[in-house]
């Protein structure tokens, strides 16, 4: 097979491919058998029937079509992977020529990676928060655990943020129907915490037990995108709670330690563990916006132009500015995916099976699936090959980051090394932060 590469853009390639007619013929017998299968001709057996009755019948033409629907995609395949083009996106295929007993000839257009340099990985240096917590920091924590154990008590005054309020919900659309979504009785919900929807807090804050309040609220996705619904809100409840006194007798009563101090003392320990991991978080996404920074690629427009489409083929399109966000996001994310592939390959980066469970372990409870079930799916769904990208990327990334120079905000050297046994020892502490 003979393969011409013409560079039209920086971003997008033009393949002549030429394949000998011998090295179609397992194509040729290949499409003889399927043909036999589909067709039923008097005296001959499905699938028994001889090549030469078939092209008698449907000519030999039909038989050169069909395999060419089996050669292409595998010869097109060979010209990528012998060229080493990194192809993005679908091709665009021509038959140029097929010449029964000499050659096939076909182009295929596709946009591709862009060649670019990588910056010297030493060169890049980010700083992070301090990974020591304040005492504002432990009180926030310890006072997190004495509202576990508080009581509700009901209160005739305004409501304020932190109350517990029970509301009675519903909401019409601007014709004034029902919106069967919007009805809800007798919910709790802990007022300033931004858990219900956008505009509720602002509706409910300072009213009182009895009061009616409205708003506006448009929905971003769902049946009723972009409507305008009014929500009527009746408080039926105030509650504030009472916090638990503390003290050694609470400490001793809500965990394992006998005084305060013994607790203020753990609680300031795991919180330094939970502190240098958002380090380890904060460091990875400020070393990836630097290599972003450092790095000016041009990106494959028609294949920009075609996930966004794709994004809105449910027909949710808000309007321009939704559109632009997504378009902002598809470059953002193609613009990665460029960077962190050639990390991976310029560090011969790949990914084992240790790798892939330990990523579906992780994983798998965000869907609420177990590992096994969670596998399965990507396998049916032919998502196994994205799973193993995102993971070797992430790899790249961390490579990128062991040669980076990463500060905290004092200017002192952070060392990440030790993220993942930190990560541990808060895993089974059960601290969630």
């Amino acid at each position: 097979m003979k393969t011409e590469v013409q560079t039209l853009s920086p971003t997008r390639v033009k393949l002549v491919v030429e394949v000998p007619f011998e090295e179609l013929q397992p194509s040729i017998e290949a499409a003889y058998g399927r043909i036999a299968k589909q067709v039923n001709i008097p005296g001959f057996r499905k699938g028994k029937v001889p090549g030469r009755i078939i092209e008698q019948r449907f000519g030999r033409g039909a038989v050169l079509e069909e395999a060419i629907q089996d050669a292409l995609p595998k010869a097109y395949d060979e010209a990528i992977r012998e060229n080493e083009i990194v192809a993005v996106g679908r091709p665009e295929i021509d038959v140029e020529q097929i010449e029964d007993g000499k050659n096939l000839s076909f182009t295929a257009e596709v946009d591709v990676r862009p060649e670019f340099e990588l910056p010297d990985f030493a060169s890049l240096n980010v700083q992070v928060d301090h990974a020591v917590p304040t005492d504002e920091d432990i009180q926030t924590q310890v006072d997190a655990l004495r509202t576990r154990f508080a009581t509700l008590k009901d209160v005739e005054r305004a409501a304020v943020d932190g109350d517990v309020l029970l509301v009675d919900i519903s909401g019409t659309t601007p014709e004034g129907d029902e919106v069967d979504d919007l009805i809800g009785k007798s919910l709790s919900y802990e007022l300033g915490t931004d858990g219900m929807l956008p505009g509720f807090d602002d509706a409910v804050r300072g009213s009182q037990v009895g009061d009616a309040r409205s708003f506006i609220f448009t929905p971003q996705n769902g049946d009723w995108t972009g409507i305008p619904l009014n929500v009527n809100v009746a408080v039926t409840g105030i509650r504030e709670r009472e916090l638990p006194t503390l003290d050694d007798d609470f400490a001793s009563m809500a965990s394992e330690f006998d005084t305060v101090e013994e607790l203020r003392a753990d609680v300031r320990t795991r919180l330094e563990r939970l502190k240098r991991l958002e380090q380890g978080s904060q460091a990875r996404d400020k070393i990836h916006d630097a290599l972003m920074e450092a790095i000016d690629i041009p990106l494959p427009e028609g294949a920009i132009t075609a996930e966004v489409e794709a994004h809105f083929e449910d027909g949710h399109d808000s309007g321009p500015d939704h559109r632009a966000e997504v378009e902002e996001n598809t470059r953002v994310a193609l613009k990665s995916q460029f960077i962190l592939d050639k990390v991976a390959e310029t560090r011969e980066l790949s990914v084992d099976e240790a790798e892939l469970s330990s990523w579906l372990i992780q994983q798998a409870p965000r869907y609420g699936m177990s590992p096994d079930a969670f596998a399965q799916a990507l396998v049916q769904a032919g998502q196994v090959g994205m799973a193993m990208a995102d993971i070797r990327r992430a790899k790249a990334l961390a490579a990128v980051l062991e040669e980076a120079t990463v500060v905290d905000a004092s200017g002192q050297p952070v060392d990440l090394t030790s993220l993942d046994a930190e990560l541990a020892a808060l895993q089974s502490a059960g601290f969630a932060g």
